[in-house]
């Protein structure tokens, strides 16, 4: 790829291509223009029987021929509408992490597969960063359809040049406006920034709008432009698209320029209309920015009275931007064509801003198999030459150990070749024998430590089930209410248990039945990963949010599985019932937020601890029944074969009484740990 300091900017438009050479000047505020084209198309490329491959290959071989490209950059724009723009706010982060937060959010916003767009990101100014956290940071993304990429390039690899950017046009048009018209950015105070430019860059059929304050920018693409001028002279004046054209660009000169103005003035309040209402926009999203003034450019603008009506009907300063401050080079700068079509070089300047190494914005949508394709491409001499001189040593070398074959004699080196096998076998038999006792010494070690560790585990069933008993919900001596349905109260009907050597594994399976267990923690999950969620691009459909993976348990345990009941499904216990029930007593109690429990062996023995210290954790209910009512008989009447009154005779039966009764199945893992006793290795059996 070509590394020279100067670039070409290339702006393949509707109307003409304009391309503007420049190379970074000695003061960094300033660029030289080297050279210049402008090369009109004889007819506008959106007119119906034009061929815009045809034009666009004609004016290309026209400015190939009359340009030399070698030894330069190219940049080349595409539409803003074609791709998509997002700037997006991060909250406080480590910077390192940074390049993680902005590949997750492309895929968000982004609403086709990666592999199917080119994509860029880069970070603005303004923020801060401080111990490696960046604060009030904004990236910007942009991105690409991958086809329509390659559709913007085939008519320059057919004419033979190798481009070396890819930009958007708007992104083109905010460098050229932030290195151009604004103050450095490294000088903007980001708590005091100035007011931001509006700049309004109207083509043939869009205009492109973007407004910026040197730190933020924005930016959208509005479907007018300076046809829709044209196209209502056609339909008001009855006149074909060429003469309308004509008329327009001369409509103070024409017969009757008052009824030109009234054909057009539906036009002027269609762009007006528009344009506030992007404004509008802009405003209402950023509460906290102000206009300062608007900046035309396109030869569009150049329509006598254009400016001043957009200025009296928006109350603010608009101006054509007539000339360009960062720009010097006599030869370019003072040339006649150059001054007659200046308006149009908004987006040239941007992208060769860009190519010499002065823009802000520096992304590139350029493919990346193209550029590592050039870099093998410039690398095939030097890797040719390379590969001469190794088959050249090689050579030698062969021709070396040739010679020394073919003085070589087997008979001399017998009695050498035979001791040394004999070194050799005896070797092996030593490494062998010390590999064997080094096994055995291992094997005998592990039996050792897990004969010791017995003592300390021996307790450790015992203290799961004593914490599980302990976290299970009751009421207080005395208090027991007469209705088992107002009892506060888990009827364990039995407990299961199953090893697993990584109990990854098991979360893996009951995922989805964790998040329908603890609904608080997955919205706190999805907050924490995505806190400020923006808008999607205009245009673009939404996109839904990926909730982040829960870190489960890692390595080896046990999974503890209570299948239980309770009858706490009374109206009058909502929202406290079923499932909720289950999830306030027990499982918060396994998630580490009830109670303490007692441990009973070790160096804490007597003391109160967390469940967790017992390596107790992940409470999932796995499995759910629908309430059903049952009938139980009453707790307070002694059941009877044949109840009978004082006198003898039969009595009705006391009615049975009716519970809600709700079944549950929950599951825990649990990996054995004796408070106040080291850690067991990973390689360790199972506790018993």
């Amino acid at each position: 790829m070509a590394r020279s300091q100067s670039c070409w900017g290339i702006d393949i438009g509707k109307c003409a291509i304009k391309a503007l050479r420049c190379r970074m000047a000695a003061d960094p505020r300033m660029v030289t223009a080297e050279a210049f084209d402008y090369v009109e198309y004889p007819t506008l490329l959106s007119q119906p029987d034009a061929d815009p491959v045809e034009l666009v290959r004609a004016a290309l071989a026209e400015f190939v021929g009359r340009n030399d490209l070698s030894g330069t950059r190219i940049a080349v724009s595409v539409p803003g509408q074609s791709g998509l723009s997002k700037f997006i706010k991060l909250p406080p982060i480590e910077a390192k992490k940074i390049p993680d937060i902005v590949k997750y959010e492309a895929r968000q916003q982004i609403p086709f597969p990666l592999e199917q767009v080119v994509w860029d990101w880069q970070r603005l100014a303004g923020g801060m960063e401080e111990s490696g956290f960046v604060i009030d940071a904004e990236v910007a993304v942009f991105a690409m359809k991958r086809e329509q990429v390659f559709k913007a390039l085939a008519p320059l690899t057919r004419a033979g040049v190798d481009v070396d950017i890819v930009q958007l046009a708007p992104i083109a048009l905010a460098n050229m406006l932030v290195f151009d018209q604004l103050p450095d950015p490294a000088t903007i105070d980001p708590d005091s920034p100035p007011p931001s430019t509006v700049l309004v860059s109207m083509g043939v059929d869009s205009t492109d709008l973007v407004i910026t304050n040197g730190l933020r920018i924005w930016q959208r693409s509005m479907p007018i432009g300076g046809s829709n001028f044209t196209k209502a002279l056609v339909q008001g004046m009855k006149q074909t698209f060429a003469k309308a054209e004509h008329m327009k660009r001369n409509a103070t000169r024409a017969e009757d320029p008052q009824a030109v103005y009234k054909a057009m003035r539906p036009v002027f309040n269609e762009f007006t209309s528009e344009l506030q209402r992007s404004l509008n926009y802009f405003t209402g999203a950023d509460r906290t920015a102000t206009i300062g003034k608007v900046l035309m450019l396109g030869n569009a603008t150049k329509l006598k009275g254009l400016s001043d009506y957009v200025a009296k009907q928006l109350q603010l300063d608009v101006q054509r931007l007539e000339s360009f401050r960062g720009l010097e080079g006599a030869a370019v700068v003072g040339a006649a064509p150059f001054r007659e079509n200046r308006l149009a070089f908004g987006t040239a300047y941007g992208l060769a801003l860009q190519g010499a190494g002065g823009s802000s914005v520096r992304t590139n949508l350029l493919p990346r198999e193209i550029v590592r394709d050039r870099l093998i491409e410039a690398k095939k001499p030097w890797a040719i030459g390379a590969l001469s001189g190794l088959l050249a040593a090689a050579a030698i070398g062969f021709v070396g150990v040739f010679f020394a074959w073919t003085t070589y004699a087997p008979s001399l080196y017998a009695a050498a070749f035979a001791r040394a096998d004999q070194v050799k076998q005896r070797s092996q038999a030593a490494i062998g024998s010390f590999e064997d006792a080094k096994r055995k010494q291992e094997e005998a070690i592990g039996q050792q430590q897990g004969l010791v560790r017995v003592e300390e585990r021996r307790f450790q069933v015992l203290e799961m089930l004593r914490a599980v008993r302990t976290l299970l919900p009751h009421d207080q001596p005395g208090q027991v209410p007469e209705n088992p349905a107002d009892r506060n109260e888990l009827h364990i009907d039995a407990i299961d248990c199953q090893y697993f050597p990584d109990l990854a594994t098991w979360f893996g399976g009951v995922k989805d039945r964790w998040a329908e267990t603890h609904p608080a923690e997955e919205t706190a999950e999805v907050a924490q990963a995505d806190p400020a969620a923006a808008p999607p691009a205009e245009g673009l459909p939404p996109q839904d949010a990926a909730v982040p993976a829960v870190s489960g348990p890692q390595g080896p345990g046990w999974v503890i599985q209570l299948k239980g009941h309770h009858y706490h499904n009374e109206d009058h216990h909502k929202p406290d019932e079923s499932t909720q029930f289950v999830r306030s007593t027990i499982v918060k109690g396994l998630l580490g937020e009830g109670d303490p429990v007692t441990v009973s062996a070790g160096p804490l023995s007597g003391q109160q601890v967390p469940v967790k210290e017992l390596g107790i954790g992940f409470p999932v209910i796995v499995a759910s029944s629908p309430v059903q009512t049952i009938r139980v008989p009453r707790p307070d009447v002694a059941p009877t074969a044949a109840p009978v009154n004082e006198f003898g005779g039969p009595v009705a039966a006391v009615p049975d009484l009716e519970l809600r009764r709700y079944d549950f199945i929950l599951q825990f893992c649990w990996q054995p740990i004796s408070p106040g006793m080291p850690k067991p290795a990973a390689t360790e059996p199972p506790a018993p």
